[in-house]
């Protein structure tokens, strides 16, 4: 294993343990809460919570088999790996999601039907503004680290943060409702839940939406790719490049492109200058970065 790919192993296991340090102290604490305060929002905020322990362990996982290097039957590395854990833990937003939107479908039912949710105690409203200023700051802290190290995983276990504080702000405004204003005021708990519950939504879509992109191949986006072919043309006996190829694997991209250069050229020079293309290309990109480029005489 490379030295750069230690390290960035490294970093990823390092923000990962703060959040799963976090993860469980905010967990046994909402929890504790939920049970004394008697809110069932709060419990489901806890069990939220440590849903996110789970998602920690799936990239420190993942993290690993990714730093691994190439080998016979991995030719292009291990990168694959963590696009897969982001997809895991996409599913797992989709699936704390659900939970919470058929439990606030299920308080605002008995709320329609007469009936009356129970009025939760304070330590239930200091356990939801603790959650909701750690797990800001904890995502803050975990997105900065994930788009240093290009990580999808790390950004995707930030963004399961952010989710969280979400879910505890909703459950602050309904804890607050029926805390403060009274009876017929306590089904702001499940309503707020239902608009948490469409925000994880839509966090875990375009989670997964990437992730899925990046297992089927799909190209880098058009502005990067010009970008590539701006860089690789910069020499002008570097001509017409052309048939370019690119994907993400993990933290890398890949790129494959022809390029034309005068036929009577020597081997050692041409070689030279798709040297000097790889470390242009690599500059900009990171030094994982992995090209290959097709000599083609100008016609």
């Amino acid at each position: 294993m490379s030295s750069e790919a230690e390290i960035r192993k490294r970093k990823i296991y390092h923000v990962t343990f703060v959040g799963f340090v976090v993860n469980l102290v905010l967990s046994l604490l909402k929890l504790a809460a939920g049970v004394v305060g008697r809110s069932g929002a709060m419990i489901a905020d806890a069990v939220h919570s440590f849903s996110d322990l789970a998602t920690d362990v799936v990239v420190i996982a993942f993290a690993r088999i990714s730093a691994k290097p190439s080998d016979p039957g991995h030719d292009y590395g291990h990168g694959k790996y963590e696009t897969l854990a982001t997809i895991i833990i996409s599913l797992a937003l989709g699936v704390v999601g659900a939970g919470i939107l058929i439990n606030s479908i299920e308080g605002i039912r008995i709320v329609i039907n007469g009936g009356v949710l129970p009025r939760p105690g304070a330590v239930a409203l200091i356990a939801a503004v603790v959650s909701i200023v750690a797990k800001e700051i904890l995502y803050r802290y975990t997105v900065r680290v994930g788009n240093n190290l290009q990580s999808p995983s790390v950004v995707a276990n930030a963004w399961h943060h952010r989710s969280d504080a979400l879910s505890s702000l909703g459950t602050l405004v309904g804890i607050g409702c029926a805390f403060f204003l009274g009876e017929k005021w306590r089904i702001a708990d499940p309503v707020a839940a239902l608009v948490v519950s469409a925000f994880i939504f839509k966090i875990a879509f375009d989670l997964i939406r990437t992730g899925l992109g990046e297992l089927l191949e799909q190209s880098l986006p058009a502005d990067v790719e010009a970008e590539i072919l701006r860089i690789v043309s910069v020499n002008p006996e570097i001509r017409e490049p052309h048939n370019l190829r690119t994907r993400r694997i993990g933290a890398s991209i890949a790129i494959e492109v022809h390029v034309r250069m005068d036929g009577k050229m020597t081997v050692e020079h041409s070689h030279a200058l798709t040297v000097e293309i790889e470390q242009r290309l690599r500059e900009r990109f990171g030094s994982g970065t992995m090209i290959a480029i097709h000599v083609e005489p100008v016609k």
